[in-house]
């Protein structure tokens, strides 16, 4: 029985080029995934199962194609399925992109080869026409369904975006209608402090969604590395949220003074409190520690709630991806948050960690050395 997509009982049918090319399908695949691992954007961190996709059933179709007898001219085009699920896959389970899908199916091209001659498989020059056309209409095949994928991710966001504005927007515009027919001095400074509290928000989630821009050119943040105090950060951060959330959080810690990116410590720590309140329990108190160690400060964001699934916890330090949880809540966002968090603490030359279940409650922890001067141009995985 072959991988093939027509569920091929036989391979004794197949040409000896075919069954040879069937016997070395291990040594094959196995050769073709250190070679894209080592050499495709985004391929390193994918496991096994995702990173072979569907390509052995495209390898066995090729087989068959080899095969001048067999009723199969190309494996893509008499079954392109294949290939379409192997470019939507990429899409919706990677960060890969276009060039990314093209180049392994140009690995998976060269590694047949290679590995037939290898093994002193005898192979014709209209064998290596039917393998190049094979793989040629592959790509064009997965390259078509990674791009509509892809496009229909980006309507999707658009869509979050317009219904995630216009909440803020809608309730800034209803407070300034109501200041116009009031003339209660208190109940107008309410709708003046809500009419504030929604456009910082506006103004957040377009800061936001720059960002992400700027992570998709795969750019660095410009940090402005300043000598200041973690704590005044922290008393204003949890000043601005507690006019919006109530006095509900908690903090720990004494002065730590270091070099770091002032802006974006602020707005990681935002966004890492943002998260606790949207994820949280709304009936218990969100706490912030910062404390210093070996030349390090460690600040976490601490809430009671639902934990994340362990198998989820890289998820949600992807742009655009959320934790299964959160997806199927009835929370809004945008998926943006947590990968800002984690560039800003590469980018200062530490990391983000996460610790969470139902007994101990959710922390993430942003962990960076003093002075991050020395580390700006250091890689970043974000």
């Amino acid at each position: 029985m072959t991988l093939a997509s027509d569920q091929n009982l036989d391979p004794g049918s197949l040409s000896t080029l075919g069954q040879s090319m069937l016997q070395l399908r291990e040594l094959v695949f196995t050769d073709w995934e250190k070679r894209v691992r080592a050499s495709v954007k985004g391929a390193s961190s994918l496991e096994h199962p995702i990173l072979i996709n569907t390509l052995p059933a495209l390898y066995d179709n090729i087989a068959e194609a080899l095969t001048p007898d067999y009723p199969r001219t190309s494996a893509a085009v008499a079954a392109p399925s294949v290939a379409l699920e192997h470019g939507s896959e990429r899409a919706r389970l990677t960060v890969y992109e276009a060039n990314a899908v093209i180049c392994e199916y140009q690995i998976l091209r060269s590694t047949i080869i290679d590995v037939l001659k290898q093994h002193n498989v005898p192979i014709s020059d209209h064998d290596l026409q039917v393998i190049g056309s094979c793989i040629d209409a592959s790509i064009r095949e997965s390259v078509t369904a990674f791009t509509l994928a892809q496009s229909a991710f980006r309507e999707q966001f658009v869509a979050a975006l317009a219904h995630d504005l216009r909440n803020p927007l809608s309730a800034a515009s209803m407070s300034a209608q109501l200041i116009l027919h009031i003339r209660d001095f208190e109940k107008i400074d309410q709708a003046a402090k809500k009419i504030v509290a929604n456009l910082n928000r506006i103004d957040q989630m377009i800061q936001d969604l720059l960002d992400t821009v700027m992570f998709q050119r795969g750019e660095r943040l410009a940090l402005h590395p300043s000598n200041f105090d973690i704590a005044e950060v922290v008393r204003e951060v949890c000043e601005m949220c507690s006019a919006v959330h109530g006095p509900r959080f908690e903090v720990v810690g004494t002065s730590i003074w270091g070099w770091w990116g002032r802006d974006a410590i602020k707005r990681a720590l935002e966004n890492l409190i943002n998260n606790a309140v949207k994820y949280g329990s709304s009936e218990a108190p969100i706490r912030i520690v910062f404390q210093e160690y070996h030349g390090r400060m460690m600040l976490s964001v601490h809430n009671k709630g639902a934990p994340i699934p362990t198998n989820q916890v890289e998820t949600i330090f992807q742009v655009f991806q959320r934790a299964k949880a959160a997806k199927e809540g009835d929370q809004q966002g945008w998926g943006i948050g947590l990968p800002y968090v984690r560039s800003v603490a590469e980018s200062h030359g530490g990391s983000i960690g996460v610790d969470s279940s139902h007994e101990r409650g959710t922390t993430f922890s942003i962990d960076i050395p003093l002075d991050s001067r020395p580390f700006q141009n250091a890689p970043t995985l974000a």
